[in-house]
């Protein structure tokens, strides 16, 4: 437990403490009720602990802050509670979330996420195969017209588009690929041109 938060939890605890006996010295005359209210402003208390404690992981889940851009030729991706990274990237000016994966070949788009930036998955002709971890599944080669992560644009990129079950579309090497360095540090992955 570092400084800061020994600091904060002892700071608690006599705010705590502060409210308990405050309590308890404007009710001296019903013990019940005390007891009763105690036990409410208890878990009331455990309950804003908690919150406090675990603010950063629910920030995360509702919000996360994917990406800080340092410089015109950098981004810095934080890794995810799951040990994961992901990102958000604009192909042909709409939002795809990808998790980086380096055991992934080439940029894979799930047939939704192909749909969504305008590639009809109707039209698509399914001809490779690849192997994954579920098994065997065919996939269709496409080029994405334009492909943004923060301040990097990249045009004309190939990719894939699966054609089995994927829950989210993959960010694989030949992306990663493009840039001079990968570099992965203090649970950030840092990306340079």
């Amino acid at each position: 437990m570092s400084g800061d938060d020994t600091a904060r939890l002892l700071y608690l605890v006599l705010l705590g403490c502060a409210v308990v006996g405050w309590f308890f010295a404007q009710n001296r005359t019903s013990w019940g009720k005390n007891a009763q209210y105690a036990v409410i402003w208890g878990l009331i208390f455990i309950g804003v602990i908690a919150g406090v404690g675990l603010w950063g992981d629910i920030r995360n889940t509702v919000s996360p802050g994917q990406f800080t851009t340092v410089g015109e030729d950098q981004v810095v991706l934080k890794r995810d509670l799951d040990g994961h990274y992901y990102v958000t990237a604009e192909i042909n000016g709409r939002p795809v979330d990808f998790v980086v994966d380096t055991g992934a070949t080439l940029i894979v788009l799930t047939q939704e996420d192909a749909e969504r930036v305008g590639l009809s998955t109707d039209s698509l002709a399914f001809v490779g195969r690849s192997s994954t971890a579920n098994g065997m599944v065919t996939t269709a080669p496409v080029r994405l017209d334009s492909f943004v992560i923060g301040p990097i644009e990249d045009r004309g990129i190939a990719a894939s588009v699966n054609g089995g079950e994927l829950d989210q579309s993959l960010l694989g090497m030949s992306y990663l690929e493009r840039f001079s360095s990968v570099e992965i540090r203090d649970g950030r992955l840092i990306l340079t041109r």
